[in-house]
């Protein structure tokens, strides 16, 4: 028997269930592309009764696999965008995420590592104008909304990128720092 001490606590951690997990003790990794046609980019716009809100294209990483297959699988699902259909995605900012939301189940800690690369107009013209979301008992529709990235500040954007977007001078400007600030309950109320 393993009793109360450090070695009960770890077999206690390892046998608990998701649903007893303390908030922010599992980590996950979110890919997000910022998909430039000039000085547009790509925003999936999520209209729900309380409020609507804007997600760069993307989504979890699964596990075991590699970030730039995930990114590539998470735009052909959401955009019908083929890798060969848009230049190198470069990493443009990495933002911690430790936000209490609603629900039963404790919130993860989540990484988001939002990409941005570039389309050229014809391509643009080929991509969905809508996006599928799994949701429990169905699916939620997105709008694929084209934005001038300078316009996106007061957008409610997530993760809140909206003013260092549209601070970029230019869609591909070089940034000194990667790091946002982290999204905390300090800073955001979940949506």
């Amino acid at each position: 028997m393993l009793g109360r001490g450090r070695a009960g606590g770890i077999l206690a951690a390892m046998t608990s269930s998701p649903g007893s997990a303390s908030p922010f003790s599992r980590i996950k990794i979110r890919v997000g592309a910022l998909v430039f046609c000039g000085d547009e980019v790509a925003l999936i716009r999520r209209d729900r009764p309380e409020a609507s809100h804007f997600v760069p294209p993307g989504g979890n990483v699964e596990p075991g696999e590699d970030l730039l297959a995930a990114l590539r699988r998470e735009l052909a699902e959401e955009l019908d965008l083929a890798p060969s259909q848009a230049g190198e995605p470069e990493l443009l900012w990495v933002i911690d995420q430790m936000v209490s939301r609603p629900g039963t189940t404790p919130p993860p800690r989540k990484l988001h590592l939002i990409y941005r690369l570039q389309i050229p107009p014809e391509v643009r013209d080929t991509l969905a104008a809508q996006e599928y979301d799994e949701v429990p008992g169905g699916h939620e529709i997105g709008l694929i909304q084209w934005v001038d990235h300078r316009t996106t500040a007061n957008l409610p954007v997530f993760p809140p990128i909206g003013p260092a977007l549209a601070a970029l001078p230019s869609p591909f400007a070089a940034l000194p720092d990667a790091s946002l600030p982290a999204v905390t309950d300090d800073n955001y109320v979940w949506v």
